[in-house]
């Protein structure tokens, strides 16, 4: 799940510190998600997902699918 994120987030060209901000939250934080070292809330899970455009299991890499899946109206 890590790696997913961090490899998002340079595919989008983002800093730790840009994405933190769309997250509002510090850089340190965020950065600790990419590492491991602490476990990634729900809220940011979600707002990752939909910022990326892609699923929660693909960031949890629970699929290697990337599409997101139809959002509800």
């Amino acid at each position: 799940m890590y790696r997913r994120i961090r490899d998002l987030r340079e595919d989008h060209d983002l800093t730790q510190k840009q994405i933190g901000k769309i997250l509002n939250m510090s850089q340190t934080g965020y950065s600790q998600y990419e590492i491991g070292k602490n476990d990634i809330p729900t809220r940011i899970l979600i707002a990752l997902a939909n910022y990326y455009n892609t699923s929660v299991d693909y960031l949890l890499g629970l699929t290697d699918d990337d599409r997101p899946y139809p959002r509800r109206k």
